[in-house]
């Protein structure tokens, strides 16, 4: 499930003037994260912001997801925190491959995660929300399964619901949910693996269920912003007055981030649609969002 883009992204070596590597112990580890701020957070001493988590892809690094999602321009124009933290391993225990209950401890980590952010910026507490890519994306679920009660809403690049976090989902607390994937994608299949993941639709279905809506009377649009790039995105969404339930498919797209750019050219994870900027619709559906 590795994202093989090191090489391209290995040539922008300088970080942003305003992302800080830090770090913080748990459970004895050391554990590193990136913190992004815009530009108004200086300018407005007095404002409380909101917080983005943006988890790796499995073998990526926390620098890596930053410059390939390029949130931070969407942070600048929409004014929220981006942290980005990194793996145990670049990696994420959703279940596969480690003990979900012994493995890494991702979710406490993310829990002292915030608590440190909210020492050290001013967050607000009703704004925190939770986005990444691949394995990233399937950890964003197990925290909306696991943490309803810190976060708002969280939005999967190319990581369906997995089925350890299925078996072990208890707490009834109802988060946003957003899920962006390509029917092309040869990594995270679409369709499902039995035993690993749902389809993407049954996992629009499972979060439409836990969230307590029918599916009936959702709306539905298409989007083909880019009517050259061969993809378009059917965007099907059912909310509750409180807490949304969306899925974006993009027909003929790839294991890759809406709006990015192509670094994978040669690689096998498939188009990259132009017809959506993946980081202001997360947005866009994050805001709506408060805990």
């Amino acid at each position: 499930m590795k994202i093989l883009i090191s090489l391209i992204l290995l040539a922008c070596t300088s970080l942003p003037a305003y992302a800080q590597v830090q770090s913080l112990l748990h459970k004895e580890e050391k554990r590193r994260y990136l913190v992004y701020t815009p530009p108004s957070y200086a300018g407005q001493p007095q404002k409380a912001f909101p917080v983005v988590f943006n988890f790796h892809g499995s073998g990526m690094s926390m620098a890596e997801q930053m410059l390939y999602t390029q949130m931070n321009r969407a942070a600048d124009r929409h004014r929220f925190i981006v942290v980005y933290p990194l793996g145990v391993k670049q990696d994420w225990n959703v279940g596969f491959g480690t003990s979900y209950l012994e493995g890494s401890d991702d979710i406490g980590f993310t829990e002292a995660l915030l608590a440190k952010l909210k020492q050290d910026y001013r967050i607000d507490s009703q704004r925190v929300y939770a986005t990444g890519l691949s394995r990233g994306g399937f950890f964003t679920l197990r925290i909306a399964a696991e943490l309803p009660q810190l976060f708002a809403a969280v939005a999967s690049v190319g990581g369906p619901m997995p089925e350890p976090v299925k078996q072990h989902h208890t707490k009834q607390g109802k988060v946003g949910v957003l899920l962006v994937h390509g029917t092309a994608d040869q990594v995270v299949a679409y369709g499902g693996k039995p035993g690993g993941y749902l389809s993407a639709e049954d996992s629009y279905s499972y979060w439409l269920k836990h969230n307590g809506m029918g599916a009936a009377g959702a709306s539905r649009r298409v989007i083909d912003g880019d009517a050259g790039d061969g993809t378009d995105v059917t965007w099907v969404e059912q909310g509750n007055g409180q807490q949304s339930v969306a899925l974006a498919t993009v027909r003929e797209g790839g294991h890759t981030w809406p709006g990015a750019d192509p670094f994978n050219v040669g690689l096998p994870i498939g188009k990259t649609t132009r017809d959506m900027d993946a980081n202001d619709v997360i947005w866009q559906f994050f805001d709506k969002h408060r805990r």
